[in-house]
């Protein structure tokens, strides 16, 4: 794709990139085959090519984006699905979380609207403060027929019970079982700390009893993926920059030979934490060391190898590939072969490339489009008739969950039971 920056706009390094970008695509389309707003909406704009023009003209003329601009960037899933199917390597994420923090600094959106995105991006980070919220939002529930819109979909999104908050998640070490092979520090993350702590208390069992010792670092929270997708730059890089000083404290005392992560969303904004942080002298080497150490759970676990316990529970598990590991990481068989390797027999659902709607703060902004991909994401994975839905992201089990009987619980969960953890509460 041909562009027309000025050298005096190139000097951005922003604009460099997103130039780079740019000339990359060759309008060849084939991303919008796989692309899940333009499978539902059948609009040019909906799809990458069409987000591309639309960010293209927006940056080149160097103006504020216009509304119909920020309509369909912020329609986009940042699924990434069109960076698996792209031929030409076009790196779309780079461009559209460009295209998100020029739209937060120029466009001044509805009160509402900027009401409610200010509220998420100040509570979800924030464990304390989330589930105070989420004891609100249940105590609002039999007045929800009285709230519409996005404000309702938030009030949805409220369990009816949350869980204890979990001790595994403060600041410690938790030794390996037996000989340690592997020292590594674990993101305890924000949303799912509330939402599901099992999930850390379930990975910290698996790796420690496969010889791996857990490090929770001190200073580490949020990784910044839901401010970074909102555009809000600055926040995103006050909690990024937490974690990185946090762990290379480590990095530099006994040593870290990964930093894992079990929210592929997570991961897949912490593996990018260089790029993030290439124009800061202070910090861009030690970010580029963590990104190099950063790794989803299931690559560490592959590693490490799965030792099942004679007693495998053998379900008839679905596998659902959360878009920012298949896309985002490009983590494709880890899971399955860790699954499969665990004793339970892996099926896969059609359209398995598909989003299911969840997206970080998605299901929450743009609620219609989010309950159509859920209903389709629920009707694959229920066709294929499972016992139990897999996959490696609170986000995916918070959205498949709303729509299913079926139990749906992290990969996690179900490698810790097949080798002598207990059985995941979803399943009980």
């Amino acid at each position: 794709m041909q562009t027309t920056f000025t050298d005096a706009q190139l000097k951005d390094s922003d604009l460099a990139v997103s130039n780079q970008i740019l000339r990359t695509c060759v309008h060849c389309g084939f991303c919008t085959a796989t692309c899940p707003t333009y499978q539902i909406l059948g609009d040019e704009l909906d799809s990458p090519r069409g987000r591309i023009y639309l960010i293209k003209q927006m940056l080149e003329e160097g103006r504020p984006a216009d509304a119909q601009t920020v309509k369909h960037i912020d329609r986009c899933l940042s699924c990434l699905s069109c960076m698996t199917t792209c031929p030409s390597g076009v790196h779309y994420m780079h461009l559209v979380d460009h295209a998100r923090a020029h739209i937060e600094q120029t466009y001044r959106r509805p009160l509402g609207e900027r009401a409610l995105r200010e509220l998420l991006a100040y509570l979800l980070p924030k464990p304390g403060l989330f589930r105070l919220s989420l004891f609100g939002a249940r105590i609002v529930k039999p007045l929800r027929s009285l709230i519409p819109g996005k404000l309702g979909a938030m009030i949805d999104f409220a369990p009816s019970k949350l869980p204890k908050a979990s001790t595994i998640d403060a600041p410690q070490v938790i030794p390996a079982v037996g000989e340690r092979r592997m020292r590594v520090a674990m993101l305890t993350g924000c949303a799912q700390r509330v939402l599901a702590p099992q999930i850390n208390e379930a990975t910290v069992r698996l790796l420690t009893r496969h010889g791996a010792e857990v490090v929770i670092a001190q200073g580490v929270g949020c990784c910044g993926a839901l401010t970074h997708h909102m555009g809000k730059t600055a926040a995103s890089h006050i909690s990024a920059a937490a974690n990185i000083n946090a762990w290379m404290r480590e990095v530099d005392g006994e040593g870290l030979d990964a930093v894992v992560i079990n929210a592929s969303g997570c991961g897949t904004t912490v593996k990018d934490y260089a790029h993030m942080f290439r124009d800061h002298a202070d910090l861009a080497g030690a970010a580029a060391r963590i990104s190099a150490l950063a790794r989803d759970v299931s690559e560490v676990m592959v590693d490490l190898g799965v030792s099942p316990a004679t007693d495998a529970p053998g379900l008839r598990v679905a596998y659902h590939a959360a878009c920012s590991l298949q896309h985002g990481q490009q983590i494709k068989s880890a899971p399955k072969q860790l699954l499969k390797a665990a004793g339970y027999a892996v099926v896969e659902p059609a359209e398995s490339h598909l989003c299911c709607g969840s997206a970080g703060t998605y299901n929450l902004l743009q609620p219609e489009l989010a309950e159509k991909l859920k209903k389709r994401k629920v009707k694959h994975l229920e066709a294929k008739q499972p016992e139990v839905v897999a996959t490696g992201n609170i986000g995916c089990m918070t959205q498949i969950a709303a729509g299913t009987e079926v139990p749906v619980v992290h990969t996690v969960e179900l490698l810790d039971w097949a080798t002598g953890g207990p059985k995941p509460g979803a399943l009980s």
